[in-house]
């Protein structure tokens, strides 16, 4: 599906993280590569909340999303112990491959701090490209199933699906 496709399917996650001060360099302010795993918090909640994991995909279906490109636009600096919003969505879906873009927000002032986008192909174990596995872009396209925001993780064994 191309962006135009998926617009009326474009549905928003969000993921609360705080900022840690192991993220931060010595003046408080978080170090650019942290946005990168926070995306990866994003993307992982984003599917969580539609009923299935990445370990699902690699352990019964023999899956893997490999991040092929990823960018980032830094809007703002966050700082150590802001709480920030990790909103995630899917911007393209297609037999092979699949792309999320992000927005981080501040969230006592609503500032948005970065906007990114990652792109992913589906591989098997052997790092062969090979198509979504049957449902799994059903899910990614669906509602959430999980309604609450949250920002701890959801352990595996409360996770839905």
């Amino acid at each position: 599906m191309n962006p135009s496709e998926l617009e009326e399917t474009d549905h928003w996650h969000e993921a609360l993280l705080r900022v840690r001060y192991a993220e931060t360099d010595k003046m408080g302010v978080v170090y650019h590569a942290n946005y990168l795993v926070w995306f990866e918090i994003g993307r992982t909640e984003f599917c969580r909340a539609r009923g299935f994991s990445y370990r699902d995909m690699e352990e019964n279906e023999n899956s893997f999303l490999v991040v092929a490109e990823s960018y980032c636009r830094y809007k703002a600096p966050a700082y150590y112990d802001d709480v920030l919003i990790v909103r995630t969505h899917i911007t393209e879906l297609r037999r092979r491959s699949l792309r999320f873009g992000y927005e981080l927000i501040r969230e006592s002032d609503g500032v948005v701090i970065a906007e990114g986008e990652t792109g992913h192909v589906v591989t098997d174990a052997n790092g062969r490209v090979r198509s979504m596995p049957a449902g799994f872009a059903e899910m990614l396209l669906a509602p959430p199933t999980e309604t609450e925001i949250t920002g701890e993780p959801v352990p595996d064994d409360q996770a839905p699906g």
